[in-house]
């Protein structure tokens, strides 16, 4: 089990929480100007790629608030970048806006 720090209730149990994807996935401002497989592939295709991920979760068995952190999906190390922009490891941070993947 992996145990993720929820900034508002501390360290919980994984199971706690629900997985909302890849932070860096921005919704297309108007989804009715793609094609079929332009959305299909908004909607299922990720990244995917090993180590450092910015990720999304919600706590939703708890204070049901969602939040980002930076996560190792090898390792399961959770690391969070704080609202300087400066990395703090096991330590999570709310960060104010939706950070791009390239700013990892």
């Amino acid at each position: 089990m992996m145990l993720i720090p929820c900034p508002w209730c501390g360290p919980r149990n994984e199971d706690e929480f629900t997985w909302g994807g890849e932070a860096c996935r921005v919704r297309p401002d108007d989804p009715s100007i793609l094609d079929d497989n332009q959305w299909a592939d908004y909607m299922y295709n990720s990244r995917n790629e090993k180590g450092w991920v910015l990720e999304r979760w919600c706590h939703n068995r708890g204070c049901d608030q969602w939040f980002e952190v930076r996560r190792n999906n090898i390792t399961h190390e959770i690391e969070s970048r704080g609202l300087e922009g400066k990395s703090r490891l096991k330590a999570l941070t709310i960060l104010p806006n939706v950070v791009g993947c390239n700013d990892l």
